[in-house]
C-alpha cells in the first residue's frame, strides 16, 4: 500500500498564524466527537441528503455536512491536507475573506454533489469539498511553491519536495478518472463530484480573492 502526504508549504510560511484554519479544525473534530456521542440519528439530522435538498428541506445541512465525517481515517486526512494548504490561503486573502471563501465553496462543492444525483437517500458529508476549493485556490496562487510530501509504500517512506503544481494537478486527475465509477455507485462512496466542483470553485475564484501583496513574493523558507 502507497501514497503520499503532504505536509505544508516549504517555500514560504504564513505572515501570522491560522486562526481560522485552526478553528475550522476544531470545529470539525468537535463535531465529529458529537457523531460518535449520538450516532445515527446525529448524522441523519446534520448531513446532506440530496432528496431532501431539492425538495427544500434541510437547507442548512449544505453547511452543517461540511463539518461532519465518516470515520477516523476520513477526519484525520482531510485535516492534514487543510492544514497543508489551508494556512497559506488564508495568509494570501486574509482571515475574513478566507472564512467567506471556504464557506461558499463548500457550499458549492455540496451542490455539486447534490445535482449529481439529486434523488439519492444517501447521506453526503464531510470537508473535502471545501477543501479541494482551498487546494484549487492554492494552485492558481502558489503554482511553483514545493510541498513537503511524505512519499510511502508499505513501510518505506521518504520526504519529498514537490511543486504544487505537479501534486495538486496530479490529485484533481485522479477525481477526474474515478469519477463515474465511485463517486455513482448508489450504495455509496466517494464524493467525486464535490471535489471537482469545490476545485473547480477554487481555482476561479481562489487568486481574485488573493491579496497581491501578500502574495508576492515568499516571506521566508523552511
Amino acid at each position: 500500500m502507497g501514497g503520499l502526504i503532504p505536509l505544508g508549504d516549504a517555500s514560504r510560511r504564513p505572515r501570522t498564524f491560522a486562526y481560522v484554519t485552526t478553528l475550522i479544525i476544531v470545529i470539525n473534530v468537535y463535531v465529529f466527537l458529537q457523531e460518535l456521542t449520538y450516532g445515527n440519528a446525529f448524522v441523519w439530522t446534520w448531513s446532506a441528503v440530496p432528496i431532501r435538498i431539492i425538495h427544500g428541506h434541510r437547507i442548512i445541512t449544505l453547511l452543517t455536512s461540511m463539518f461532519m465525517h465518516a470515520g477516523w481515517m476520513h477526519i484525520i486526512g482531510n485535516m492534514i491536507y487543510l492544514w497543508a494548504f489551508g494556512r497559506e490561503i488564508e495568509d494570501a486573502m486574509g482571515p475574513v475573506r478566507y472564512l467567506l471563501f471556504y464557506i461558499v465553496g463548500g457550499i458549492f462543492a455540496m451542490s455539486a454533489q447534490i445535482l449529481g444525483d439529486p434523488f439519492s437517500r444517501i447521506p453526503s458529508l464531510g470537508a473535502s469539498g471545501a477543501i479541494a476549493a482551498v487546494m484549487g485556490a492554492f494552485i492558481v496562487t502558489f503554482p511553483r511553491d514545493r510541498i513537503r510530501t511524505v512519499l510511502f509504500f508499505f513501510i518505506f517512506f521518504r520526504v519529498a519536495f514537490i511543486p504544487a503544481a505537479f501534486l495538486i494537478g496530479f490529485w484533481f486527475l485522479i477525481q477526474l478518472f474515478n469519477f463515474g465509477a465511485v463517486a455513482q455507485v448508489r450504495t455509496g462512496g466517494v464524493a467525486y463530484l464535490a471535489h471537482i466542483g469545490g476545485f473547480l470553485f477554487g481555482v476561479i475564484t481562489g487568486r481574485l480573492l488573493a491579496d497581491p501583496r501578500r502574495i508576492a513574493s515568499p516571506t521566508s523558507s523552511y
